[in-house]
């Protein structure tokens, strides 16, 4: 088995096409990695796993020219290098897809595979058909037939996903990045995705595969590499390891205990109910939907990409209105105009796209304290008091760094999303709508959302989680609905559910 102890190969091999040695970075005196060495060959899917906060995102901001300032060297086609900004990498031929998407919604699918590189005609204007043309040819590579001329934002996230994909192929990217490239896909858009990437490496292109789906890792990659606590502690041939061995490494222990199971014993009985939906309709999205929510269980609401679970989230926050049906809370008709109305009779709603609801550029206890800044001053900030429930909340939540002042930009995708939860669980909600709840997050980071939904739960409070992860579903709720399109197509009550009957219902 290949174990390699400096990340670089040791069967006399041609030298790698990129290398970090004694790769170093700290964010406020806080070691984000710690002399790191790295490397990834030509023409090979390199995988990249470990815990949120392990390290992987900083070695990859520093690939991308994020960050400049590490210590150690960086080595591109053995030269020493040293981007200065993204710029600077991608004029390398390094590009990246990163997890949050960073699409333009409201251009076209042209206009964003061509975005900052748009072809003029000889008159110095744009070239549309080219574009539109071009643009075609390129997302098609991929297995995509859309609309060139369709709007961005109209698209599932996961059609998004490879668009931009696409427009880093574009751009001759010859060493691509993907931060969690799955994570919104169905199934059959894996496997799409896969097969792209298989193509891409054959071609003689490089990629570094950052996935906390260890299936998919071993899947797709000719070598994964295993980081933890800002160290990589192991290199591996893909096809002589196993999950076992890689959760085991990310973790520092035996991980059986830690893994999403392949099924759940849902425990039935009936508890009160706490909020009734009945006939949702919207749009196209949402078809005479209905569903229950009661208090001290958790409900999950299973499906693929684009079957209307995130409509589903946003109509029952007062994010988005309702074309037909009603909504009741306690028994009593919830007016659901606006998410003020929603959030002051008791709904909390966390959407998939943490940027959503955070402040990345502010600190922890800002982030925190907002949901109920009237409650705490009226007129004057109380930055003390803002503080005091931010650290009360990290302590609760094990959010790391225990740093109320730390801003959230540079916290991991998974203590982000502690923080996204902090700022609801200030006061307690009487519903709370989770989308996406584990996306993105290591093995560890996952165990504590866990956790923290439980103890939600065994408060009293109804939890709603919304995901496309059948295992997320599995693992956490004790009652299940499928979605399909719009619809509810099948409902699980009680006894043993395989992630099998999830994805056959879907």
């Amino acid at each position: 088995m290949t174990d390699t102890s400096n990340g670089v190969d040791s069967t006399g091999g041609a030298p790698p096409l990129l290398e970090l040695k004694g790769a170093s970075k700290s964010f406020g005196g806080v070691a984000a990695l710690r002399n790191v060495d790295f490397s990834l060959r030509k023409g090979e899917i390199h995988g990249l796993i470990g815990e949120n906060g392990a390290g992987k995102s900083t070695l990859m901001k520093i690939i991308a020219g994020v960050h400049h300032d590490f210590e150690g060297q960086m080595l591109l086609d053995g030269r020493e290098v040293r981007f200065r900004s993204p710029h600077d990498s991608l004029s390398a031929g390094i590009g990246m897809v990163h997890q949050e998407l960073s699409i333009v919604p409201d251009l076209t699918v042209a206009e964003n595979v061509f975005l900052g590189s748009q072809p003029v005609t000889s008159l110095g204007t744009i070239d549309w058909a080219r574009m539109n043309r071009e643009a075609r040819q390129q997302i098609a590579t991929l297995g995509l037939d859309v609309d060139p001329n369709a709007r961005m934002g109209s698209l599932p996230v996961g059609i998004q996903q490879l668009i931009e994909l696409s427009r880093v192929l574009f751009s001759g990217a010859r060493i691509i990045i993907l931060d969690e490239p799955t994570s919104a896909l169905s199934p059959p858009e894996v496997e799409r995705l896969f097969k792209a990437l298989r193509q891409l490496r054959d071609q003689g292109r490089s990629l570094i595969f950052i996935s906390h789906f260890l299936e998919d890792i071993l899947a797709v990659s000719d070598r994964v590499t295993i980081f933890r606590n800002g160290k990589r502690v192991a290199t591996k041939a893909a096809a002589e390891t196993s999950k076992d061995d890689l959760i085991s490494l990310m973790i520092g222990r035996a991980g059986d205990e830690m893994a999403f199971g392949e099924w759940a014993e849902l425990p039935g009985g009936s508890k009160p109910v706490v909020l009734t939906a009945e006939g949702l309709t919207q749009g196209t999205m949402l078809k005479d939907l209905s569903l229950e929510a009661r208090s001290g269980e958790i409900l999950g609401v299973y499906g693929f990409m684009g079957c209307g679970q995130i409509e589903l989230a946003r109509v029952l926050f007062g994010k988005l209105a309702l074309d037909g049906g009603t909504v009741e809370l306690d028994g009593k008709p919830l007016p659901l105009a606006s998410t003020a109305s929603a959030k002051m009779a008791g709904i909390a709603y966390v959407p998939e796209n943490r940027r959503l609801m955070l402040f990345r550029t502010e600190p922890m206890y800002k982030n925190m304290s907002i949901a109920i800044l009237d409650r705490i001053h009226r007129l004057l900030l109380k930055p003390d008091a803002e503080r005091a429930i931010a650290n009360t909340r990290i302590a609760d939540l094990q959010i790391r760094p225990p740093n109320a002042e730390m801003l959230v930009g540079n916290l991991s995708g998974g203590n982000q999303q502690k923080v996204a939860l902090a700022k609801w669980l200030t006061q307690m909600p009487k519903v709370l709508i989770l989308s996406e709840p584990t996306r993105g997050m290591d093995v560890g980071a996952k165990q504590d959302v866990i956790r923290i939904l439980k103890s939600l739960r065994d408060k009293g409070v109804a939890v709603i989680v919304l995901s496309t992860e059948p295992e997320t579903i599995l693992t956490l709720a004790e009652r299940i609905i499928v979605m399909k399109r719009g619809r509810v197509v099948k409902s699980f009550e009680q006894g043993r559910v395989e992630k099998s009957d999830l994805l056959d219902a879907a």
